[in-house]
């Protein structure tokens, strides 16, 4: 008989020392839970985090420059004056295009032909396409006797939208 009211005492310590033990580290969960998470307390926040992060919200946007260069001697014109028109068109047009190279990227198509392990026909085609808008015309120089230099430039609130305008076509 007294092995037996030993045992229940055991029995009942030991559960007893089990469900006071659990209430202990419970509570210390719940505090450590509480300061590693607290961004992330609701699944809202989480999913609204992600959002930001795959919208490119945060993404903050450089201020844009490009060149362009045009040979005036070989611009299509009655008279000189008319080349340096042409070239000073020709050059904006380049810059044009490596804005648009820096904003939407650059397509290449490329071919080679390869006959008895030779190299026969090696070709490159670079494609750009994109919409550029609110491009301003920092300067326009001669760089020398028979070359003319455009820079463009686009703010960063311009870049945002064009980049934003790219990712949803």
């Amino acid at each position: 008989m007294n092995k037996i009211f030993l045992i229940l005492a055991i029995f009942i310590l030991q559960s007893c020392a089990e469900n006071f033990m659990d209430a202990l580290n419970t509570s210390k969960k719940s505090s450590m839970k509480e300061n590693q998470y607290s961004d992330f307390t609701a699944p809202t926040n989480q999913l609204n985090k992600t959002r930001e992060l795959l919208d490119g919200a945060s993404i903050t946007f450089p201020t844009l420059t490009a060149t362009g260069y045009a040979v005036v001697s070989t611009q299509p014109g009655q008279s000189i004056e008319q080349k340096r028109l042409m070239a000073i068109r020709a050059a904006r047009m380049a810059a044009m295009r490596e804005l648009a190279e820096q904003i939407h990227g650059l397509k290449v198509d490329s071919n080679t032909t390869v006959i008895d392990l030779m190299v026969q026909n090696d070709t490159f085609r670079g494609i750009v396409s994109g919409v550029i808008r609110g491009a301003r015309t920092v300067r326009i120089n001669p760089t020398g006797s028979d070359t003319y230099e455009t820079v463009l430039e686009i703010d960063q609130d311009m870049v945002a939208y064009l980049f934003r305008q790219a990712q949803s076509l």
